[in-house]
């Protein structure tokens, strides 16, 4: 039988104490992070699988858009929305679908899923690209109201270009020819302020600009 010093049964006493004290505080702590870093894997498991089947889904949405199947990629586009949507791929498959309904001439299946990208992309910048996407396809099927309703907020830095130089062509369906030059203007301003070699936009711009009432200045 072990013989422990005075000072040692101490100790013994001390730690047997607490532990009576702490120790079931202690086990369901323990227990807790191991049950939390189980959850934690199966969860990293979870996001994986369905980021892998949506890729799946995406491919075919893809393949559909070199086909020009806008059926094919519209119901593609569903499932990866409706099962995958916290995913980046309902946001991309969402953008490229539209595109592929656009082309098609189907306005109201390519507004839905911009619609959908307005409402729950991650980044503002998304949304912002969403956004004057829905406002082109509005405005290609005459309805200049709905487009610059649309362009009434600004977007993101990096868009302003592509926002002034629609908000021009909407103000011009709308009627509105001295409100569109200064869209136009402001477009041209951005371009010329970061002028990039061989883009061609700002003569097309200048060129939109000019042909309204008043002429080139």
């Amino acid at each position: 039988m072990a013989v422990y010093d005075l000072e040692e049964q101490e100790q013994i006493d001390e730690l047997k104490a607490w532990w009576n004290k702490w120790g079931n505080l202690i086990t369901s702590i323990a227990v807790a992070c191991a049950v939390a870093s189980v959850g934690w894997q199966g969860w990293k498991w979870y996001q994986r699988q369905q980021s892998a089947e949506a890729a799946g889904l995406f491919a075919v949405v893809e393949k559909a858009a070199a086909a020009g199947d806008a059926a094919a990629a519209r119901e593609a586009t569903g499932k990866i929305v409706g099962e995958y949507g916290g995913t980046p791929y309902a946001t991309l498959a969402s953008l490229r679908s539209a595109k592929i309904q656009a082309d098609a001439g189907e306005t109201d299946n390519a507004a839905l899923p911009l619609e959908w990208v307005m409402k729950h992309g991650d980044l503002p910048a998304v949304r912002d690209i969403a956004r004057l996407r829905l406002a082109a396809v509005r405005l290609n099927a005459g309805d200049a109201a709905a487009a610059e309703k649309l362009l009434t907020d600004p977007v993101d830095e990096t868009l302003m270009v592509r926002y002034n130089d629609l908000r021009g062509d909407a103000l011009v369906a709308a009627g509105k020819p001295a409100e569109a030059r200064a869209a136009y203007d402001a477009a041209i301003e951005s371009l010329n302020a970061s002028p990039v070699v061989g883009d061609r936009s700002i003569e097309i711009i200048r060129l939109k600009r000019d042909a309204l009432a008043g002429g080139a200045q």
